[in-house]
């Protein structure tokens, strides 16, 4: 059988070593050894070969839009709303389309080939809308776009919110999405959960809220969230995000929260990057670090994805597109820093994120989508530690991207001339 492309050697994630084939957009086979005949072999001997990044939480109309009109300067939640508003008005559909496009290119490049965006619905010209369903068409042959209708004034607290989410939905986003922590009063955001929780069950379509994004241990829609989904049989299709006021709450309350937030099937995604960042801003010392209890979710069996949030935003002013900074940070930050931990850590931004997106076709195993990064490292682990080299990024059967080794050239007397980063052992 003479297959497209053939990948040798691979170390995949589960340490075993495989060589996979592929025809067409699929994976056809995945052996110990497997004959050379393709039209194209690619030797990743040495390299971990790992099913693409996921990154199921961003904001993909405000990405790459730093310094305009203006730059955060307090680096709050509450200042970077403000001057979204001021940027919102002043961006054109266009401009959003070419920056979500230069975004999408930088993610390409990094093995990043799914991404959950959530889009402002608070604009009734819906701008943002349309700019990321055109997007979402160009891209389509190569990276999965899901795009979720978001209120960012609040659902209840804009005149014309309610009716524009709906309008969004009609034109084809994927997602009811919501911030009922942004409502005026936590009744308003109780209400906001329970009808857009109603609105997923009616359409048979995702929901996916920004939940209590606050260092508040009283802001507990979260709670809400859970009890709709277990209501309204929405198990495996709703999504919690931030959840930062977890950090705060008292203990007893939060192990009982998890427990609730299990059993309802409402996966949570962190963001830690965004996270660190934003909360504990009130604080003198000590800090909150801000993130939710990965671990502790973790432990009851939530499905615990992280997500990215910005990259060079009016909230984040940093950020390249690679989710493994984004693992980085949340190991370093939940302290997860075990051997085990560490590898669930990867699991994350791959495995964990394309469950709660429900990705169609997402793994290495044969009958999957031919979609693979080809990665500078022995192992997941490493993959965080370096933030590694990724050498080939191949998407629904065709390379996207790649890059040279990572490997420094050194001019220094008595040294080896080649450095390499990786821990090898023998």
């Amino acid at each position: 059988m003479s297959f497209d492309l053939l990948v040798k050697g691979g170390h995949l994630p589960d340490g075993a070593v495989r060589d996979i084939a592929i025809k067409g957009d699929r994976i056809v086979a995945v052996e110990p050894q497997l004959p050379e005949e393709a039209g194209k072999i690619l030797d990743a001997r040495g390299q971990l070969v790992s099913p693409p990044f996921c990154d199921p939480h961003f904001h993909l109309d405000a990405a790459l839009s730093y310094g305009l009109p203006r730059v955060n300067q307090s680096g709050t939640l509450f200042e970077g709303i403000a001057l979204w508003g001021e940027l919102r008005q002043v961006a054109t559909q266009q401009d959003m389309v070419d920056r979500a496009l230069a975004y999408i290119d930088w993610a390409v490049s990094m093995g990043l080939l799914a991404t959950r965006t959530h889009v402002d619905t608070s604009d009734d010209r819906l701008l943002g809308v349309d700019a990321l369903l055109e997007v979402k068409k160009k891209v389509a042959s190569y990276f999965d776009l899901q795009i979720v209708a978001f209120p960012q004034d609040g659902y209840y607290r804009s005149p014309n919110n309610v009716k524009n989410v709906e309008r969004a939905l009609d034109r084809g986003v994927d997602i009811v999405g919501g911030i009922p922590h942004a409502e005026r009063t936590m009744e308003d955001g109780r209400l906001a959960v329970i009808a857009q929780c109603e609105i997923a069950a009616k359409r048979g379509i995702m929901i996916d809220l920004h939940c209590d994004e606050s260092d508040d241990p009283l802001s507990r829609h979260i709670e809400t969230l859970a009890a709709e989904a277990k209501r309204l049989g929405l198990q495996g299709r709703a999504v919690g995000s931030h959840c930062t006021s977890m950090h705060s709450m008292d203990n007893y309350y939060a192990g009982k929260l998890i427990n609730l937030i299990a059993e309802s099937g409402v996966a949570i995604v962190p963001n830690p990057l965004i996270n660190i960042t934003l909360q504990g801003r009130s604080d003198t010392y000590p800090k909150r670090r801000g993130l939710t209890r990965v671990p502790e979710l973790l432990k009851a069996g939530v499905t615990v994805g992280y997500g990215q949030d910005c990259v060079l935003d009016p909230w984040y002013p940093l950020g390249t597109a690679d989710m493994l900074d984004v693992a980085f940070m949340g190991l370093n930050t939940t302290l997860m820093t075990s051997p085990p931990e560490m590898r669930a850590t990867y699991d994350l931004v791959t495995i964990n994120s394309a469950k709660l997106m429900r990705l169609e076709g997402y793994g290495l195993e044969v009958g999957c989508k031919a979609s693979l990064v080809i990665l500078e490292a022995n192992d997941p682990v490493e993959a965080i530690r370096l933030r590694a080299n990724r050498t080939t990024v191949i998407s629904k059967g065709k390379i996207v991207s790649e890059r040279p080794s990572a490997r420094a050239t050194l001019h220094i007397s008595g040294r080896p001339n080649s450095c390499d980063r990786r821990f090898l052992r023998k």
